[in-house]
């Protein structure tokens, strides 16, 4: 929320600096984030007068201006504004000035053959309006030579951040009240104006729906002017970021941002009739202020006359009734909104507005009566008009919160001591009742509190939050015990061998798109969609750690990454068989681009292929303490998946520890990537756990004693048998002197039958406590030959 620091001393009578209010704003929890000073964009303007105006020999409509500062000789100025004449004075930009509207850095120049030596100014280009027919005319008594910014009288603009829990912190007085309480100054009463009313409000209002609106409170006004809003009333609200629009709707903007009181105002003329706040009938439309027409469902509350909707209550009113520079007759309305039915409203609508911001976290109910009269009195003052009595319809929240309190949970739960006698101003200063026996009673509009650790934190907050002293943890005596979980263990060790592996790590949102996340849904899954979710662009929670690495890959790319390695450990999410959600571990990698840049020995630059994306999910899998050795390559890895270039490792038919390939087509095409991109994606929760706690210990190896013997096998098998089965069973073949084995050759054509293949393996013997012999060597090599035999596969002559 932004407010200007006049704005602030409207409500609080202080003599604390900027810097002082903003340290007491974070001490008390309303953080600042940020603090913006327009005089520094006025910087080198100042009030100066036109001693002289001639025409331009060269132009017929500039002029060329002889111009006091204040200071030294006048200058001379070239100016093509028509109200330009001696006498006046205005804005002058001096050489080095920067143009607020447009960014340009003024300079000494030469227009036309004429030496210019600044600018004069117009409303539009210091940005203190839309007015640009002239240039800026101040009074006749505006000091010649003073900073334009001290005689405008800017003020800083002060941004803080609002807690949801904050609602009454959502005006500026809220956050006076605060300040107050902190010791800052002192808070000025609000004036609420009396004045006699013409007589009985001519409209009917009501509410037909009271628990969506408890209460309906409404006033007519006749004979108003709207126009355009002074100058001290355009200069708060656009501090707070508001454009001005008109009087009337500019006043109550002023409200609900001055003291978190939203409200509206409708043109009588185009009402029809009594004026009611009811439930929407489903199908019925109301075009909002925003020029967009929403279709309403019945569980949304609306302001309606006898003829159409209005307004979508508590969010947004309608074009159809506004009020424009014709309107004379207007009817006030201020009401208390059920804050769930709001909040549902607008998101299924997708409608956000201030109005909205304030009634869903819940304004307050006794400000009503307030509120109405502080309107009707600046409109009375402003646009002239006459009153009428104010119709109640129903009642807001009366019943306020008393909580219990004891001072000692100040200590206990804050971690403060404060005493008793500074925690009871505390309170009352901040409207909290508090009885002789510590009975509690909460204003109304706090409905953050719920009990005695609420007012703890108020306590403490107004205390000062920087005042709570840091306290170590109690340690115990002795060695402390391991707190990580094995998952914990698991996924530290991952990390470290994937970023040993040359992979960079990527944290990505768990939301993804809707699209997105509909792409790598399996087949059946049924996803989690939010309800409320933070944008469009974050609606689904994710299925897979892969969309989110493919987009962030692309966005690396698009900034001229040429090659990308990266991975994350993160959780996916999917509704569980009860209805409830589920989560899984999981480990994601994608590379793409260059696996390696082109140059003079290796030619063009190669890519990645589904090879790497294998290596790197076998060589994870075994920091993750899988039996790679009994993993089946299998297909069937996705949809998203390239159907020929991926594969699935499971261990048993069922159990899918990871999948690996190249990304398919069409989902690069979705993602909007080139290819080609090779992704991994282990399913950690599928990684059987080590038994026992031996899996601690390090494994002592002691090296054999006798060199190790190679020999080389070449098999004619079938052109769609994997080359994995066949090593399968001639690692199985003599488990006992086989130490592994290897495919190091694939050939096809020449001498090569059609439809089959040549696959060179090595398989590696090693010798126990003494060197093989002949015979030996031969009948391993016939249990090789047999054992690939079954797999269709024959030895080549």
């Amino acid at each position: 929320m932004k407010f200007s620091l006049t704005w602030l001393k409207d409500h609080l009578e202080t003599s604390a600096s900027l810097a002082e209010i903003c340290e007491a704003l974070n001490a008390i929890g309303l953080e600042v984030e940020g603090v913006e000073d327009p005089s520094d964009r006025l910087a080198g303007f100042r009030v100066a007068q036109v001693l002289t105006a001639a025409p331009h020999p060269d132009a017929d409509k500039l002029q060329v201006l002889t111009v006091d500062t204040g200071e030294g000789d006048p200058l001379q100025v070239v100016c093509g504004a028509p109200n330009a004449r001696a006498g006046m004075k205005g804005v002058l930009g001096l050489p080095g000035a920067v143009v607020p509207a447009n960014g340009m850095v003024l300079r000494k120049s030469a227009i036309r053959g004429v030496e210019s030596n600044g600018m004069m100014c117009s409303v539009r280009e210091l940005e203190l309006g839309e007015d640009h027919d002239g240039i800026i005319e101040l009074p006749g008594d505006a000091p010649v030579g003073h900073a334009f910014a001290d005689y405008h009288g800017t003020s800083p603009v002060i941004d803080v951040a609002i807690t949801p829990n904050r609602p009454d912190c959502m005006g500026v007085y809220g956050i006076a009240r605060d300040l107050a309480a902190k010791g800052l100054g002192t808070l000025k009463p609000i004036a609420v104006p009396t004045f006699t009313a013409a007589g009985a409000c001519p409209v009917e209002v009501r509410t037909d729906d009271p628990e969506g609106c408890p209460a309906f409170y409404g006033r007519v006004i006749t004979g108003v002017t709207n126009g355009t809003s002074p100058a001290w009333l355009q200069q708060r609200l656009k501090s707070a970021g508001q454009r001005p629009i008109s009087l009337l709707v500019d006043l109550t903007n002023y409200l609900m941002l001055g003291y978190g009181r939203p409200a509206h105002v409708y043109d009588l003329a185009k009402l029809s009739g009594a004026v009611v706040a009811r439930r929407a009938k489903a199908g019925e439309q109301c075009q909002a202020l925003n020029e967009k027409t929403y279709t309403l469902d019945d569980s949304m509350v609306v302001i309606a006359d006898e003829v159409q909707v209005h307004d979508i209550a508590g969010i947004m009113g309608g074009e159809d009734s506004g009020v424009s520079e014709a309107t004379t007759d207007v009817l006030l309305e201020i009401a208390f909104f059920d804050p769930a039915r709001i909040g549902r409203a607008g998101r299924a609508l997708g409608l956000t507005s201030d109005a909205r911001t304030r009634f869903e976290r819940g304004v307050d109910p006794a400000f009503l009566d307030d509120g109405l009269d502080l309107l009707t009195g600046l409109i009375a003052e402003l646009a002239g008009g006459q009153p009428s009595e104010v119709v109640r319809a129903g009642a807001p929240p009366s019943e306020p919160r008393i909580v219990n309190f004891d001072t000692g949970l100040t200590a206990r739960l804050g971690g403060v001591s404060v005493p008793a006698e500074e925690q009871r101003r505390i309170l009352e200063s901040l409207d909290f009742g508090v009885s002789d026996d510590w009975q509690v009673t909460c204003p109304l509009r706090r409905h953050d509190i719920e009990g005695p650790a609420d007012l703890v934190e108020e306590v403490v907050r107004i205390h000062g939050l920087d005042k709570v002293a840091s306290v170590a943890l109690p340690r115990h005596d002795g060695v402390a015990r391991p707190t990580a979980t094995p998952q914990q263990v698991l996924e530290r060790k991952l990390r470290r061998v994937a970023a040993g592996s040359g992979l960079g790590e990527a944290i990505t949102w768990s939301f993804l798109p809707l699209w997105a996340a509909e792409h790598f849904a399996a087949d059946g899954q049924d996803l989690w969609v939010l309800a409320n979710p933070i944008s469009e662009d974050m609606k689904a929670m994710r299925p897979s750690l892969l969309p989110g690495l493919l987009m962030a890959a692309k966005r690396n790319a698009d900034r001229g990454a040429a090659s990308l390695r990266l991975f994350e450990i993160g959780r996916r999410y999917f509704r569980g068989g009860d209805g409830l959600s589920d989560e899984q571990p999981a480990l994601g990698a994608v590379l793409s681009g260059d696996k390696e840049p082109r140059g003079w020995a290796s030619g063009k630059a190669a890519p990645f292929d589904a090879f790497d994306a294998k290596a790197i999910a076998l060589s994870l899998l075994e920091a993750a303490g899988a039996p790679i050795a009994n993993l089946m390559v299998q297909g069937e890895a996705g949809a998203q998946f390239h159907p020929g270039q991926s594969a699935t490792l499971r261990l048993g038919p069922k159990n899918v520890l990871a999948r690996f390939g190249m990304v398919h087509p069409a989902t690069l095409k979705a993602f909007d990537m080139d290819g080609p991109v090779a992704a991994v994606e282990i399913f950690l929760g599928a990684i059987p756990a080590r038994k026992g706690t031996a899996s601690f210990a390090r494994p002592s190896f002691t090296p054999p004693a006798l060199q190790a013997v190679t020999r080389d096998f070449a098999f004619l098998v079938p052109d769609a048998l994997p080359a994995e089965d066949v090593l399968k069973a001639v690692r199985g073949s003599d488990k006992a002197h086989i130490a592994g084995a290897r495919v190091f050759d694939l050939f096809t054509g020449a001498g090569v039958p059609e439809g089959m293949k040549s696959l060179a393996i090595e398989v590696t013997l090693q010798p126990g406590e003494a060197s093989f012999k002949d015979a030996e060597l031969k009948a391993i090599t016939d249990q090789i030959i047999a054992a690939a035999a079954k797999q269709g596969a024959e030895l080549r002559g």
